[in-house]
Protein backbone atom coordinates (compact mmCIF):
# COMPACT_ATOMS: atom_id res chain seq x y z
CA UNK A 1 0.00 0.00 0.00
CA UNK A 2 2.79 2.43 0.88
CA UNK A 3 4.42 1.89 -2.53
CA UNK A 4 1.15 2.73 -4.26
CA UNK A 5 0.72 5.81 -2.04
CA UNK A 6 4.29 6.97 -2.73
CA UNK A 7 3.97 6.49 -6.50
CA UNK A 8 0.59 8.24 -6.50
CA UNK A 9 1.91 11.18 -4.46
CA UNK A 10 5.02 11.66 -6.61
CA UNK A 11 2.95 11.32 -9.80
CA UNK A 12 0.44 13.91 -8.60
CA UNK A 13 3.20 16.37 -7.66
CA UNK A 14 4.85 15.93 -11.08
CA UNK A 15 1.53 16.38 -12.85
CA UNK A 16 0.74 19.57 -10.92
CA UNK A 17 4.09 21.18 -11.71
CA UNK A 18 4.78 19.81 -15.21
CA UNK A 19 1.39 19.41 -16.86
CA UNK A 20 0.78 23.21 -17.22
CA UNK A 21 3.58 23.16 -19.82
CA UNK A 22 1.49 20.71 -21.85
CA UNK A 23 -2.05 21.75 -20.93
CA UNK A 24 -1.65 25.44 -21.75
CA UNK A 25 -5.24 26.58 -21.13
CA UNK A 26 -5.27 29.75 -19.00
CA UNK A 27 -6.69 29.32 -15.49
CA UNK A 28 -7.79 32.99 -15.55
CA UNK A 29 -9.53 33.28 -18.93
CA UNK A 30 -13.24 34.09 -18.63
CA UNK A 31 -15.69 32.74 -21.22
CA UNK A 32 -19.40 33.59 -20.80
CA UNK A 33 -20.21 30.95 -23.43
CA UNK A 34 -18.77 28.15 -21.27
CA UNK A 35 -20.27 28.77 -17.83
CA UNK A 36 -20.62 25.64 -15.67
CA UNK A 37 -19.93 23.13 -18.43
CA UNK A 38 -19.72 19.56 -17.16
CA UNK A 39 -16.49 17.55 -17.66
CA UNK A 40 -15.83 16.83 -21.32
CA UNK A 41 -12.96 16.20 -23.71
CA UNK A 42 -12.50 19.95 -24.22
CA UNK A 43 -12.61 20.62 -20.46
CA UNK A 44 -11.72 17.40 -18.59
CA UNK A 45 -12.71 18.85 -15.18
CA UNK A 46 -15.47 21.11 -16.53
CA UNK A 47 -15.72 24.88 -16.07
CA UNK A 48 -16.74 27.13 -13.18
CA UNK A 49 -19.44 29.81 -12.94
CA UNK A 50 -17.24 32.32 -14.79
CA UNK A 51 -16.41 29.93 -17.61
CA UNK A 52 -12.84 29.23 -16.44
CA UNK A 53 -11.26 25.84 -17.04
CA UNK A 54 -11.19 23.91 -13.74
CA UNK A 55 -8.34 21.56 -14.70
CA UNK A 56 -6.07 24.54 -15.39
CA UNK A 57 -7.14 26.11 -12.10
CA UNK A 58 -6.62 22.88 -10.15
CA UNK A 59 -3.09 22.59 -11.56
CA UNK A 60 -2.30 26.23 -10.78
CA UNK A 61 -3.88 26.09 -7.34
CA UNK A 62 -2.15 22.79 -6.60
CA UNK A 63 1.24 24.42 -7.01
CA UNK A 64 0.31 26.99 -4.35
CA UNK A 65 -1.12 24.39 -1.96
CA UNK A 66 1.82 22.01 -2.29
CA UNK A 67 4.44 24.75 -1.93
CA UNK A 68 2.71 26.08 1.19
CA UNK A 69 2.29 22.56 2.60
CA UNK A 70 5.85 21.35 2.09
CA UNK A 71 7.64 24.59 2.96
CA UNK A 72 5.62 25.32 6.11
CA UNK A 73 5.98 21.71 7.29
CA UNK A 74 9.73 21.82 6.65
CA UNK A 75 10.16 25.07 8.59
CA UNK A 76 7.92 23.90 11.45
CA UNK A 77 9.76 20.55 11.63
CA UNK A 78 13.18 22.24 11.74
CA UNK A 79 12.00 24.62 14.48
CA UNK A 80 10.52 21.71 16.44
CA UNK A 81 13.69 19.65 15.97
CA UNK A 82 15.92 22.47 17.24
CA UNK A 83 13.73 23.24 20.25
CA UNK A 84 13.13 19.57 21.10
CA UNK A 85 16.83 18.64 20.99
CA UNK A 86 17.77 21.57 23.20
CA UNK A 87 15.10 20.65 25.74
CA UNK A 88 16.08 16.98 25.80
CA UNK A 89 19.84 17.54 25.80
CA UNK A 90 20.26 20.39 28.27
CA UNK A 91 17.30 19.45 30.51
CA UNK A 92 16.88 21.40 33.75
CA UNK A 93 15.87 25.06 33.41
CA UNK A 94 16.14 25.00 29.63
CA UNK A 95 13.68 22.12 29.44
CA UNK A 96 11.28 23.75 31.90
CA UNK A 97 11.28 27.02 29.96
CA UNK A 98 10.71 25.27 26.62
CA UNK A 99 7.96 23.09 28.11
CA UNK A 100 6.13 26.18 29.38
CA UNK A 101 6.33 27.79 25.92
CA UNK A 102 5.04 24.61 24.23
CA UNK A 103 2.19 24.32 26.73
CA UNK A 104 1.25 27.97 26.17
CA UNK A 105 1.03 27.41 22.42
CA UNK A 106 -0.94 24.21 22.91
CA UNK A 107 -3.42 25.98 25.19
CA UNK A 108 -5.01 27.45 22.06
CA UNK A 109 -6.38 25.04 19.42
CA UNK A 110 -4.05 25.30 16.42
CA UNK A 111 -6.71 26.17 13.86
CA UNK A 112 -8.18 28.93 16.02
CA UNK A 113 -4.69 30.28 16.57
CA UNK A 114 -4.27 30.32 12.78
CA UNK A 115 -7.59 32.14 12.39
CA UNK A 116 -6.57 34.73 14.98
CA UNK A 117 -3.23 35.42 13.29
CA UNK A 118 -4.53 35.48 9.70
CA UNK A 119 -7.49 37.73 10.55
CA UNK A 120 -5.05 40.56 11.37
CA UNK A 121 -2.71 40.01 8.41
CA UNK A 122 -3.34 40.25 4.67
CA UNK A 123 -2.97 36.65 3.60
CA UNK A 124 -0.57 35.55 0.87
CA UNK A 125 1.38 32.38 0.17
CA UNK A 126 4.41 33.68 2.10
CA UNK A 127 2.31 34.85 5.06
CA UNK A 128 0.51 31.50 5.22
CA UNK A 129 3.82 29.62 5.18
CA UNK A 130 5.09 31.74 8.10
CA UNK A 131 1.85 31.54 10.10
CA UNK A 132 1.38 27.77 9.62
CA UNK A 133 5.04 27.23 10.55
CA UNK A 134 4.66 29.29 13.73
CA UNK A 135 1.61 27.28 14.80
CA UNK A 136 2.83 23.85 13.70
CA UNK A 137 6.13 23.17 15.47
CA UNK A 138 4.81 22.09 18.90
CA UNK A 139 4.03 18.48 18.05
CA UNK A 140 7.49 17.91 16.57
CA UNK A 141 9.14 19.62 19.56
CA UNK A 142 7.34 17.38 22.07
CA UNK A 143 8.21 14.19 20.19
CA UNK A 144 11.87 15.18 19.78
CA UNK A 145 12.11 16.32 23.41
CA UNK A 146 10.83 12.95 24.64
CA UNK A 147 13.17 10.96 22.41
CA UNK A 148 16.12 13.25 23.22
CA UNK A 149 15.66 12.48 26.91
CA UNK A 150 15.92 8.75 26.15
CA UNK A 151 18.99 9.25 23.95
CA UNK A 152 20.63 11.51 26.53
CA UNK A 153 20.41 8.74 29.13
CA UNK A 154 22.21 6.21 26.97
CA UNK A 155 25.64 5.18 28.33
CA UNK A 156 27.64 6.24 25.26
CA UNK A 157 26.20 9.77 25.42
CA UNK A 158 27.18 10.04 29.08
CA UNK A 159 30.69 8.88 28.20
CA UNK A 160 30.92 11.48 25.44
CA UNK A 161 29.88 14.19 27.90
CA UNK A 162 32.46 13.04 30.45
CA UNK A 163 35.10 13.09 27.70
CA UNK A 164 34.25 16.78 27.10
CA UNK A 165 33.21 16.18 23.50
CA UNK A 166 31.66 19.40 22.18
CA UNK A 167 27.91 19.73 22.55
CA UNK A 168 27.45 20.61 18.88
CA UNK A 169 29.29 17.46 17.79
CA UNK A 170 27.22 15.27 20.12
CA UNK A 171 23.98 16.80 18.92
CA UNK A 172 24.72 16.64 15.17
CA UNK A 173 26.75 13.41 15.03
CA UNK A 174 24.90 11.26 17.56
CA UNK A 175 21.49 12.78 18.34
CA UNK A 176 20.43 13.81 14.83
CA UNK A 177 20.81 10.36 13.12
CA UNK A 178 18.83 8.67 15.92
CA UNK A 179 16.10 11.30 15.66
CA UNK A 180 15.82 11.09 11.86
CA UNK A 181 12.94 8.54 11.78
CA UNK A 182 10.82 10.64 14.16
CA UNK A 183 11.64 13.76 12.14
CA UNK A 184 10.48 12.12 8.89
CA UNK A 185 7.28 10.81 10.49
CA UNK A 186 6.42 14.20 11.95
CA UNK A 187 7.31 15.95 8.69
CA UNK A 188 4.97 13.81 6.60
CA UNK A 189 2.16 14.38 9.09
CA UNK A 190 3.02 18.07 9.05
CA UNK A 191 2.73 18.38 5.27
CA UNK A 192 -0.76 16.90 5.31
CA UNK A 193 -1.75 19.10 8.24
CA UNK A 194 -0.37 22.23 6.56
CA UNK A 195 -2.25 21.54 3.31
CA UNK A 196 -5.47 20.98 5.26
CA UNK A 197 -4.85 24.15 7.32
CA UNK A 198 -4.30 26.25 4.20
CA UNK A 199 -7.34 24.69 2.54
CA UNK A 200 -9.50 25.38 5.60
CA UNK A 201 -8.41 29.02 5.80
CA UNK A 202 -8.90 29.54 2.05
CA UNK A 203 -12.30 27.84 2.22
CA UNK A 204 -13.32 30.36 4.90
CA UNK A 205 -12.01 33.24 2.78
CA UNK A 206 -9.03 33.94 5.06
CA UNK A 207 -6.36 32.25 2.97
CA UNK A 208 -5.29 32.72 -0.62
CA UNK A 209 -7.10 35.64 -2.24
CA UNK A 210 -7.95 36.15 -5.95
CA UNK A 211 -6.40 36.26 -8.47
CA UNK A 212 -4.16 33.72 -6.69
CA UNK A 213 -5.73 30.34 -6.10
CA UNK A 214 -5.25 27.18 -4.10
CA UNK A 215 -7.18 23.96 -3.72
CA UNK A 216 -8.90 25.41 -0.66
CA UNK A 217 -10.03 28.59 -2.45
CA UNK A 218 -11.23 26.54 -5.45
CA UNK A 219 -13.20 24.33 -3.08
CA UNK A 220 -14.75 27.45 -1.58
CA UNK A 221 -15.64 28.84 -5.02
CA UNK A 222 -17.73 25.77 -5.77
CA UNK A 223 -19.81 25.68 -2.59
CA UNK A 224 -22.39 28.12 -4.00
CA UNK A 225 -23.12 25.90 -7.01
CA UNK A 226 -22.47 22.49 -5.45
CA UNK A 227 -26.07 21.35 -5.91
CA UNK A 228 -26.07 21.96 -9.66
CA UNK A 229 -22.37 21.64 -10.59
CA UNK A 230 -20.69 19.01 -8.43
CA UNK A 231 -17.43 19.08 -10.43
CA UNK A 232 -16.48 22.62 -9.36
CA UNK A 233 -15.75 21.52 -5.78
CA UNK A 234 -15.20 17.83 -6.37
CA UNK A 235 -11.87 17.94 -8.19
CA UNK A 236 -9.96 20.31 -5.86
CA UNK A 237 -11.42 18.36 -2.92
CA UNK A 238 -10.26 15.11 -4.52
CA UNK A 239 -6.72 16.47 -4.87
CA UNK A 240 -6.63 17.44 -1.18
CA UNK A 241 -7.89 13.98 -0.22
CA UNK A 242 -5.38 12.11 -2.40
CA UNK A 243 -2.37 14.08 -1.12
CA UNK A 244 -3.31 13.86 2.56
CA UNK A 245 -4.27 10.18 2.27
CA UNK A 246 -0.94 9.31 0.61
CA UNK A 247 0.99 11.26 3.24
CA UNK A 248 -0.87 9.48 6.05
CA UNK A 249 -0.06 6.10 4.51
CA UNK A 250 3.62 7.01 4.24
CA UNK A 251 3.62 8.31 7.83
CA UNK A 252 2.02 5.12 9.14
CA UNK A 253 4.60 3.03 7.29
CA UNK A 254 7.52 5.06 8.66
CA UNK A 255 6.06 4.85 12.16
CA UNK A 256 5.65 1.07 11.97
CA UNK A 257 9.24 0.73 10.73
CA UNK A 258 10.52 2.92 13.57
CA UNK A 259 8.55 0.92 16.15
CA UNK A 260 9.86 -2.37 14.73
CA UNK A 261 13.43 -1.07 14.92
CA UNK A 262 12.97 0.00 18.54
CA UNK A 263 11.59 -3.42 19.50
CA UNK A 264 14.54 -5.19 17.81
CA UNK A 265 17.03 -2.93 19.62
CA UNK A 266 15.29 -3.62 22.90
Amino acid sequence: MVKTASILLVSLILIVFLMPFIYTVSPYELDPQKILLSPSFAHPFGTDRLGRDILARVLNGGQTSLIIGFLSAAIASIIGLFIGINAGYFKGKVDKGITIIIDLFLTFPTFFLLLALVSYIQASALILIIVISITGWMGMARLIRSESFAIGNKPFIKILKLANVSKIKIIFKYFAPLLAPIFLISFTFGVGGAILAESGLSFLGLGINPPQMSWGSLLSDGKAVMDISWWVSFFPGLMIFIVTFCLMQISDFLQSKANTKEIQQT
